[in-house]
């Protein structure tokens, strides 16, 4: 081994930077979130800095991440040579949902004071991730009713053929009792479906949904975010949304939350489009740039549509003659620029495809270190210019 780490890995390596930028951060939330009792625990700078560094390059199975801080000499330094096991990795991104969100919020706050996330202009997207669940451990009501059925008739053939001999213990009479608690739990699956309201439930992952995406419908989560002009992530979250309509509103709310300040322009695609978006955004001061459908499909292919409708209200004609203006279509254009790539980096680069928990909640943790770690990396490549 080097005397010092720094002599092999270089005074510009990433690992240097993160445990620098963790250790500005206040990290007391993370200290509230345990109680005075327990076991011995590894200190919130070592974790987060170690989960940081992990989804910066792209790797968020908390067993891998054990492996790595046994051969990799970036996580070596960030963990002090502990030997972290997974089950720890695990438990404190499970736990710290609340602090990882402020930590989001300091690192924004720890641009803003290096004049970088300017919200002139914020650009708003969203994407499909797989869920940790089988699209074929389903429950729908024809199914469960088939299922049903069908135990039924196994449970009577099985309790007539017990009957007639008498079996030895096990076998057959195992197989019976089995069968007899899978039926006893079909009305409580059959009621827990009528209760959400959907015509399909995940038996792994109950807070999953089907989502369309470009090739069909998926099994999982809506990620949703807010970027800025200089592509920083300035509002991110997880929702069941199958369309991205009822999502505009709350992203915006989030980036004056995040920032403490509005956007001056939103850029949205078609699918953020409504007139009451539109209403609620200029009531707000903010200037928004959302085509409706049809004038998407004129901007994408550069001519109009034939049959295409009139817009019957002030606000979407309004809205349709800046979009249509020279300077309008230029700035229309800018939004894949800023909001796609970001998406590109999370999905291709990192593999933020498939969430590897499952539950709402901690999908959303997932997305938020995601997050993070690229705002992170994003800090640490300017800062090298």
């Amino acid at each position: 081994m080097p005397p010092s780490v720094r002599d092999e890995l270089g005074e510009d390596h990433l690992c240097f930077f993160v445990r620098k930028l963790v250790a500005r951060l206040d990290l007391s939330g993370f200290e509230a979130a345990y109680s005075e009792e327990g076991g011995e625990l590894y200190a919130a700078e070592l974790m987060l800095s170690v989960w940081l560094y992990a989804y910066a390059l792209g790797i968020s199975s908390a067993r891998l991440v054990e492996r790595r801080l046994r051969e990799d000499l970036g996580f070596r330094y960030l963990a002090g040579g502990a030997r972290v096991d997974n089950w720890a990795l695990s438990a404190f991104r499970r736990r710290h949902g609340r602090g990882l969100n402020d930590v989001f919020t300091q690192v924004l706050e720890t641009a803003r004071e290096l004049g970088l996330v300017k919200l002139g202009r914020v650009a708003i997207d969203s994407t499909r991730i797989k869920a940790n669940a089988c699209r074929d451990r389903v429950d729908t009501e024809q199914k469960l009713r088939h299922e049903r059925a069908k135990l039924r008739r196994q449970v009577r053939r099985w309790q007539k053929a017990c009957e007639r001999e008498e079996p030895e213990p096990g076998g057959l009479q195992l197989a019976l009792a089995q069968a007899e608690q899978r039926l006893a739990e079909m009305p409580r699956r059959l009621e827990k479906l009528r209760k959400s309201g959907l015509r399909q439930l995940s038996r792994t992952d109950e807070e999953a949904r089907f989502v369309r995406e470009r090739g069909g419908f998926v099994l999982g989560y809506t990620g949703e975010l807010a970027v800025s002009d200089d592509h920083f992530i300035v509002a991110q979250r997880v929702t069941q949304n199958a369309q991205d309509v009822h999502a505009l509103v709350p992203l915006v709310e989030a980036v004056e939350r995040e920032c403490g300040a509005r956007p001056q322009q939103v850029l949205a695609d078609s699918g953020f489009f409504s007139l009451e978006n539109v209403r609620e955004l200029e009531r707000r001061s903010i200037e928004p740039w959302i085509p409706d459908s049809n004038l998407a499909r004129e901007l994408n292919i550069g001519q109009r549509c034939p049959g295409h409708n009139r817009p019957r209200h002030a606000v979407q004609k309004r809205l349709r003659q800046r979009l249509r203006s020279p300077a309008g279509r230029a700035l229309y254009g800018r939004r894949r620029a800023v909001v796609e790539p970001v998406f590109g980096v999370l999905k291709q680069q990192r593999g933020m495809r498939q969430f590897r928990t499952r539950g709402m909640a901690k999908v959303a943790i997932e997305f938020t270190l995601a997050a993070l770690a690229y705002n992170l990396t994003r800090l640490f490549h300017l800062n090298q210019r």
